[in-house]
């Protein structure tokens, strides 16, 4: 039967099921398995050699009568550059009567989550680092149209222009304005973009939810290469808060996943959450090989990474962009060969109502708008002279700085 292997995405929801004997020979399997796994003569003809080694012991283990749970293999993919994730079940399979075991079912799903993670995190961090690179160019895109627009209504104000001037004056006019008008869509549709999936958010239970999420990486794996670690998560009752889940669920699973980069002789990782001085407060501590200064100084920083090929040097950075979408913090503490706590901050929405603000009389506002000192700071030289010389123009004494 020829091989086959198509888009991983069709098939991560379904179960995979097969049955084989004591010796491995194939029973049977179902079309997630053959998608995931092939369809070769063999079971695991895509894990890794020493994964496929250790599904052969599985099985002989099952085949003896013990129930073999939660086992993490890595299963190799045509679509995929990373090996793909998958847990394992091996259960006996016992006929009523017979005290012989005929055969052994294995069940298991891909970790579509995990699997998926370090993918969606590097599409994530790409895009994020293009809406950033996007913000700053549309900031500096509006700069260029406000010295444009300055620049014409100083012209207007100084020389008045002539009937055919006035003309290129009103098209450059309406240009530059058409383009402030574009530039201000964009920023409004990547600000909102964030905002616009928050939603009340369980902290405490999304940490579980991390903590179990990332479970194959802290237990599973590092048990196999005889590694110990232990995770807790200690919380008290809390507030629910604002967020998107998503987000803040990739936040905590990238403390963990580095918490357990940073441990490869083991250790133990404990996340406490806690309410005080009416902000949440999460600490995520473990006490491997902690960093030095240099490191702890730079750790937010963009394209940092003392991971080399293995990372890309925007988790951190895209966590902390996370928490101040958040309107929280995030903040580290480590010392070299002790452990690393990173600490977040979320506010406590009050909830209080806004109260509007009386309207200014006019008279009032005309009598405090003549003839004033104007401090004018910006730093963009074109913006700031052009803004001086408009005041000057209507009167006021204008000093500006950057």
């Amino acid at each position: 039967m020829a091989e086959h292997d198509e888009p991983l995405s069709l098939i991560e929801p379904d179960l995979l099921i097969a049955t084989c004997q004591a010796d491995g020979s194939i029973l049977t399997r179902n079309d997630a398995w053959t998608h995931v796994l092939g369809d070769g003569e063999s079971l695991w003809k895509r894990l890794e050699h020493s994964d496929q080694e250790l599904a052969a012991r599985n099985v002989a283990e099952a085949a003896s009568g013990s129930l073999v749970t939660h086992a993490l293999f890595m299963a190799t993919s045509l679509h995929r550059d990373i090996p793909i994730p998958i847990l394992l079940h091996f259960v006996p399979v016992h006929i009523p009567g017979d005290k012989d075991i005929r055969a052994v079912a294995i069940t298991g799903e891909v970790l579509t989550e995990p699997s998926t993670w370090t993918e969606s995190q590097t599409h994530r961090h790409r895009m994020e680092t293009l809406g950033r690179m996007t913000m700053g160019m549309a900031h500096d895109f509006n700069n260029l149209l406000s010295g444009i627009l300055g620049h014409i209504e100083l012209w207007r104000l100084e020389q008045p222009p002539t009937p055919a001037s006035e003309n290129h004056l009103k098209t450059i006019e309406q240009a530059a304005t058409d383009g402030a008008d574009l530039i201000g869509r964009i920023q409004r549709y990547i600000r909102q973009e964030a905002r616009s999936s928050f939603e009340p958010v369980d902290l405490v239970a999304l940490v579980e939810d991390c903590v179990t999420f990332t479970r194959p990486y802290w237990y599973n794996e590092p048990r196999r290469q005889g590694i110990h670690i232990e995770v807790e998560h200690i919380s008290e009752e809390i507030p629910l808060i604002d967020g998107s889940r998503a987000e803040l669920r990739d936040v905590f699973v990238n403390l963990i996943l580095n918490s357990v980069h940073a441990m490869p002789k083991g250790g133990r990782i404990q996340l406490r959450t806690r309410y005080a001085d009416n902000e949440i407060v999460i600490d995520v501590q473990d006490n491997g090989e902690g960093m030095p200064e240099v490191v702890r100084n730079r750790v937010f920083e963009p394209l940092f990474s003392t991971k080399g090929e293995q990372g890309n040097g925007m988790g951190l950075a895209v966590a902390a962009g996370t928490m101040r979408e958040h309107f929280g913090s995030i903040s580290v503490a480590s010392v070299d060969g002790e452990g690393t706590t990173f600490t977040l901050r979320f506010p406590v929405s009050t909830n209080d109502p806004i109260q509007p603000i009386a309207p200014l009389d006019q008279e009032v506002l005309q009598a405090t708008t003549k003839g004033r000192t104007v401090l004018v700071v910006d730093d963009e030289d074109m913006v700031r002279n052009v803004i001086c010389r408009l005041l000057g123009v209507r009167g006021h004494s204008a000093t500006g700085v950057s």
